[in-house]
This record gives structure tokens, sequence and C-alpha cells, in this order.
């Protein structure tokens, strides 16, 4: 197993890993893709390793280990609660992450409900509410106060009978921007609606309070919040969840079945059918104690400088283009998109993998209506990687996506920048090919090799 990185206030797993490059020798490597999947906080490791000897199944055995897990489980959903300032009557659900939890809601939203969600959304938040309720998308606003503005006068011209609600983004996973949450939620209530907050970019960054932003559900997922054991959750308000029908049918939900029927549990078990992912649960529960002590001042502080640091190198390079929907000057997480004058994205990306050992993402990162209003795209634009022989300036429509959080190097942000002005002022020393709908290095001398010991 690798060692954890010692920078920053946590420290992560895997931040001593090397990884071999095309031109020859090997770097450790610079995972900058933290918006998609965080690395393993070494507590969260430390704390899933020393229960794991103990490992039993949840709520059905009369065994020893099955009786710790299951108060391990369920300590964990207090935890949980309290680390995003559940209400006393506040539901605490474990699914498998933010896309999970957002489908629970809207499987369990009321018949008629209607739906406003901004088109700047993730896909796992602008998608679930079109199998199940009218759903109004607003245009992606042009600042914050823009954003309310759009939402009060949606709702106001929306018809006021029946259940509403509104779903939208702490953070946008393109361009790191904030949202106005509790505006938009004292908007959303004065007209009757309820609002549910896609906390999966903000809370690895922020604290988030159901309480304190005055929400009523928060979902996120454990694997951007440094627990990656497949979990999220799903918080808020008991009443529409106690009254769906659960979200899987099976044990666990069902309190008991004969053959007129079955009677369901209430409850989060309602809603928590299958075999528990205990170990999922623990490790979210372990990472948001470790958030905690460690100072969301302190975390905060020491990211917003890094940002900073990036920010200003990227800057500096005239070829670079930062992607912002609010404007320059708005409050951020560690979340920056860019594209390169001249350069297909997804190119550029893969000559960062391949020649300098910096792992970024390309693409329309699931959310494409913002993406591409952002480029100026029609809907119609090639997305993937081009063809070996395009021109350098071939337009298609991606781009690049950076992003850190706890546990990056200061070296990490400088070895990124200087690899971007390099790449900009010379050009890739490799050649690269399409493979399906990846850009790869031409003839990669790497080989499988560096997968052998995970074999």
């Amino acid at each position: 197993m690798s060692a954890a990185h010692p920078d920053g206030p946590l420290a992560v797993v895997g931040g001593d890993v090397r990884v071999p490059l095309v031109t020859g020798g090997d770097v450790e490597y610079a995972a900058l893709d933290y918006a998609a999947s965080a690395p393993c906080l070494q507590r969260v490791w430390d704390d899933v390793s020393a229960y794991l000897p103990y490992y039993g199944s949840v709520h059905r055995g009369a065994g020893y280990l099955s009786q710790l897990s299951t108060d391990l489980y369920e300590a964990s959903r207090r935890t949980v609660a309290e680390y995003v300032g559940a209400r006393e009557d506040d539901l605490v659900l474990f699914t498998r992450g933010t896309t999970d939890s957002l489908n629970l809601l809207a499987a369990a939203l009321p018949a008629g409900t209607a739906v406003f969600v901004f088109e700047t959304e993730h896909h796992a938040a602008l998608l679930p509410w079109r199998r199940t309720a009218d759903v109004t998308q607003l245009p992606a606003p042009d600042s914050p106060a823009a954003a309310v503005a759009a939402l009060d006068a949606a709702l106001a011209a929306a018809p006021a009978d029946g259940p509403r609600l509104v779903c939208v983004t702490g953070a946008s996973n393109v361009t790191g921007e904030l949202f106005p949450v509790r505006e938009l939620a004292a908007t959303a209530h004065r007209h009757g609606a309820r609002i549910v907050l896609d906390a999966a970019q903000l809370a690895p960054h922020h604290p988030v309070s159901l309480t304190g932003l005055d929400v009523d559900w928060i979902a996120f997922s454990g694997h951007k919040l440094y627990a990656p054991f497949g979990a999220g959750v799903l918080a808020g308000r008991a009443d529409w969840l106690g009254a769906a029908e659960p979200y899987l049918a099976g044990g666990g939900a069902s309190k008991s079945v004969t053959g007129d029927g079955v009677e369901w549990n209430g409850g989060p078990a309602r809603h928590e059918a299958g075999s528990p992912n205990v170990i999922g649960a623990y490790a979210i529960a372990s990472a948001c104690r470790a958030l905690t002590e460690a100072g969301p001042d302190a975390l905060a502080a020491r990211e917003n400088a890094l940002l900073s640091r990036l920010r200003t190198g990227l800057a500096e390079i005239p070829q670079v283009r930062t992607l912002d929907l609010f404007g320059p000057d708005s409050e951020r997480v560690s979340v920056v998109s860019f594209v390169v004058d001249g350069w297909n994205s997804s190119r550029f990306a893969a000559a960062l993998s391949a020649e300098y050992g910096i792992g970024v993402r390309d693409g329309l990162f699931c959310a494409h209506p913002l993406v591409r209003r952002l480029l100026g795209g029609r809907d119609d634009a090639p997305t993937e990687c081009g063809a070996p022989d395009a021109p350098a300036g071939e337009q298609n429509l991606n781009a690049i996506r950076v992003s850190f959080g706890v546990g990056t190097p200061d070296e990490h942000i400088d070895r990124f920048v200087a690899a971007v002005r390099e790449l900009v002022a010379r050009g890739a020393q490799w050649t690269y090919r399409t493979d399906g709908g990846r850009c790869v290095p031409e003839s990669d001398p790497r080989g499988p090799a560096a997968l052998a010991g995970l074999r």
C-alpha cells in the first residue's frame, strides 16, 4: 500500500505513487482531479482498516460482530447528522453517492411535484426529475443575484398549487463558483417551495448545514469527501421520504411480508434495502470527523492560497482561457476549467498525463448544457478527442479541468502550471491517437507493467 502524502493539514493515501512517463523515467503522480474522485484520507484508511477484522452483517445477525457492526453503522449515521446540521426529525440515508441520493429523492416526490433546476447543474442533479416531475429548466445565470432573481420570477409565474422543489448545486463542478444557496433557499421557501442542495463539490471544501443554509435536503458523495468506499448521503426532511414507496424493494425495507402483501419499514430502513455498506458509511463518518477536527477555516485558507497560485499562473499564459459563469472575481472552491488556444483539450490532457505525470479531467464534465454555453458550442458539436491526423487547432467541444483539495502539495500546483506553460510554448513531445473516444499516446512504451502489482 502506498504511503500518505505529508503535505497539508491532513494526509492522503497515495501521495507517493510514481508513474512512468512516455518520454522515459517516472515521476510522483500529481492527482489534480479531486472533483471527480478525491484520494482517501489516511485517517479514513486507518479507521476502516482497524474495523475490518470486526466486520459483520448489519441489522441481520445476533452474533457479536453483527451487533458491533450495526452499532458502528448507526453511530456513523449520527456523526453524519451532526456534520450536516440535521434537524431533530430529519432522516440521514446512506446511498451509493450523490446521483443515487437525488434519484432516491426524485422517486419520493409527491404526485404533481414541479421541479425547478438551473441548466448549470451536473447531470446527477439535472436529470433524475424528468421521470417523475414537471421540470422547469432555468437558463445559466451570469451572477449570484441573477440566479436568485431568475428563481424568484420562475416560482412567481408557476401555478401555486401542488408541491414544488428547487434543486441547486452548492459549487459548480465546472467553474468551482459558489451559488447563493442561502438566498435561493429563502426565495424557495417564500414561494412555498422546498429546496435540495447538491453538495457534492461544496462539502469537501466548506461546511454544509441543513439548518445553517436552511435547505430541506442535502446530497453528497463519500468519494469526493476523501472516503472512496462507494457510499453517499441524502439527509433532510422525513415526510416525503416516509410517505413514498421504498426506493428499493427487498430485505431491510420490509417489516412484514405475507401472502396478502408487504408492510414497509419507516425511518432510514425504508430506503436502505439490501445489506448496508457499513464500510462506506463508516468511511464517510471518519472523513467528517477528520475534516471537523482539522478545522474548516485552516483547510479553506490553505486551499484558497493554492487556488490563487494556480489562477495567477494560468492568467500569465495568454493562450489559456479559464471558464467563468459569474466572472473572475466570484467566490469559488478549488476547481478550475479552461481551454488552450490551438489545442484540442483531450490531447492537452493526455499530454499532461503521459509526459508530465499529471492527472486532470477533460470533456464536458457531466454538465453538458453548462459547458456548451461557456464554450459557445452547438448541441451537435463533437466532444471527444479528435482524429490523430486532425490539425492542432481542431475545434472539438471540450475543456480541461484541474481540481484539488486536502493533501495537495504546493509542488503539484507549480508543476502543473509549468507543464501548461511548456506545452503551450513548445508543443507535445509525443503523438496521440483516438482509442474508444479517449486520447492516448501512440505506441505507448509504458505497457501494463505498472498494474502488475495490483492483480
